[in-house]
């Protein structure tokens, strides 16, 4: 399939939105060879765009180094999932109970904001827009905490774990009546209003663990 980019100021991002995609389709399987030339070639660049755009699928986790090989899709391992999702507990799990303290309401406006367009983002079955517009939601109340270098660290995370993400908010897009992509946050955005700090503490602990549960499962019935 032809995928072929016309030049733009943006061309990175463009070919990275090419490439992201034929990964999380599964056009581009775990193990797959990316190699510059042959991909320059197939979406009508030069190698530079494709070359910076293979560095931040790296750097997102989508894509790693394989001696004798080069770039190639990044296959998911539950191992892995444990070991972020397990850090990303210890971090985000305080980052709530820090932030919930000492948010203010215009704050809480723009959570309230970011979760009307998450909910649109599920309605629609948009798994990209729906992770953006939940990260933002909870980078509003992490950054609440007055601590960059805890938010920084989350974001890096996320960023790390953006494949694992996609893979547990499609398996909740495909699944009949599952609430687990906005209950979660609806409950954390009262948390939030009331400056509930223990509470918003304990609704990120389900919430990760549910992920957790839910993303595990696919891997292992793969």
């Amino acid at each position: 399939m032809s995928k072929r980019v016309e030049p733009s100021p943006s061309l990175t991002d463009r070919v990275y939105a090419v490439l992201h995609e034929a990964i999380t389709s599964g056009e581009y399987p775990a193990g797959y060879r990316l190699r510059i030339r042959d991909l320059a070639e197939e979406v009508g660049t030069s190698v530079m765009p494709v070359r910076e755009a293979i560095r931040r699928l790296e750097e997102a986790g989508f894509a790693e180094r394989v001696p004798h090989k080069g770039s190639v899709v990044k296959g998911q391992h539950l191992a892995e999932l444990l070991h972020i999702y397990d850090t990303r507990q210890i971090l985000e799990v305080e980052a709530a109970r820090r932030g919930a303290a000492r948010i203010g309401e215009a704050d809480v406006a723009r959570m309230r904001e970011e979760f009307e367009l998450m909910r649109g983002a599920i309605a629609e079955g948009a798994v990209v827009p729906y992770l953006d517009h939940d990260e933002a939601l909870l980078t509003i109340l992490y950054e609440a905490a007055g601590n960059p270098v805890l938010v920084n660290t989350v974001r890096t995370l996320w960023q790390h774990c953006r494949a694992y993400k996609i893979v547990g908010a499609r398996a909740s897009l495909d699944t009949p009546g599952d609430d687990t992509l906005w209950r979660y946050q609806e409950l954390l955005l009262k948390a939030a209003q009331a400056q509930d700090a223990e509470a918003a503490a304990a609704i990120n602990t389900e919430s990760l663990a549910n992920a957790t549960d839910r993303i595990k499962a696919q891997l292992v019935s793969r």
